[in-house]
């Protein structure tokens, strides 16, 4: 069944069938009815990417994810879903190396004619980013910057929440403290360890022990190993994400029967849900999440109007304090 169906039912032009299912095009009423009408009887409906070979536009947003594991990406694109639908457009999923370049499953993403390009924590390679520009892509990076121009970001303030953590950890009066680091590559990663290793520093005391759990579960249960079992023992944990901190209180907890908040404690970084039950309790820096995708929903719709429009926005989170860490040593006046 095509346009050209239709609109021989409907007594109508093929270009009046097409208007009739393009939002705010030109076209009275009587002939939208007649033409719904005519769809209806068929069984007619319009193909939206043979439509967007048309118009060149297609309402399809590519969403690169690397870390599925993570539950603070698993919201975000609960949420990103959400949101574009009620502006009108459509996520589209493609998975995406989480260590390396995001090559070449998101090459395929270019085949879509898609409007915008969200890339949740994953790099964007010189090659593909080239290929974006070519095709007049715009790119948004979530929860990662990049060191290309042409592109767009949404971070959280990670200096400041790093900042925020070592001074929740000295006023506990922690002194030999630990850094579990995601992937080197990360700009996350990169800007949490170097913020929480200044004002350590700055605080008279030794830089961090630095341990890599690659921001996953196995990963950092390995991690938590290497530091606990460490003849010099860290009393303090930073873990760059939720997901390895709660590997870390596990291992802490169950395998070297440590006191996670007294002997020992351990900070996360994005609030996911599990943090919040009892069994971990889990002190952390939250990332707005919400904020961090309706931000984003607004630059796509800003760069699908003007795709030169670039823009870079830095969210502010905040410290919850759960039984994971100690609490803070009261001063004498």
């Amino acid at each position: 069944m095509t346009a050209l169906d239709v609109a021989r039912e409907a007594g109508v032009s093929q270009s009046a069938v097409s208007r009739a299912f393009t939002p705010g095009a030109s076209v009275s009423e009587k002939t939208r009815t007649r033409v719904l009408a005519a769809a209806e009887k068929l069984g007619y409906r319009p193909n939206p990417l043979a439509r967007s070979l048309m118009h060149g536009r297609s309402g399809i947003v590519g969403v690169g994810v690397g870390n599925m594991e993570n539950p603070f990406f698993v919201r975000t694109l609960e949420l990103l879903a959400t949101a574009l639908d009620a502006a009108g457009l459509r996520l589209m999923l493609f998975p995406a190396t989480r260590d390396h370049d995001a090559e070449p499953s998101l090459q395929e993403v270019l085949h879509y004619r898609i409007d915008a390009l969200v890339l949740l924590s994953v790099n964007l390679s010189s090659n593909l980013a080239d290929q974006c520009r070519k095709a007049r892509v715009p790119v948004i990076h979530f929860n990662r910057t990049s060191a290309d121009a042409g592109t767009s970001s949404i971070i959280g303030d990670n200096a400041a929440g790093a900042r925020t953590i070592a001074a929740h950890l000295l006023a506990g009066g922690h002194r030999a403290m630990a850094y579990m680091a995601g992937t080197p590559d990360s700009s996350t990663n990169r800007q949490r360890e170097e913020a929480f290793t200044a004002a350590l520093l700055s605080a008279g005391l030794p830089a961090p022990i630095i341990e890599h759990g690659h921001f996953t579960h196995e990963g950092a249960m390995a991690a938590t190993r290497r530091l606990l079992l460490r003849e010099d023992r860290p009393d303090a944990l930073f873990c760059a994400n939720d997901t390895m901190a709660l590997a870390a209180i596990s291992v802490a907890r169950h395998e070297l029967g440590l006191d996670v908040g007294r002997e020992i404690s351990i900070v996360g970084y994005d609030d996911v849900p599990m943090a919040a039950w009892p069994g971990f309790a889990l002190t952390t820096f939250s990332q707005p999440c919400e904020g961090m995708v309706a931000r984003t929903v607004e630059m796509i719709e800003a760069l699908r109007r003007e795709p030169e429009s670039h823009a870079h926005h830095v969210a502010q989170g905040a410290l919850v304090v759960r039984s994971s860490t100690r609490p803070v040593v009261a001063r004498a006046r």
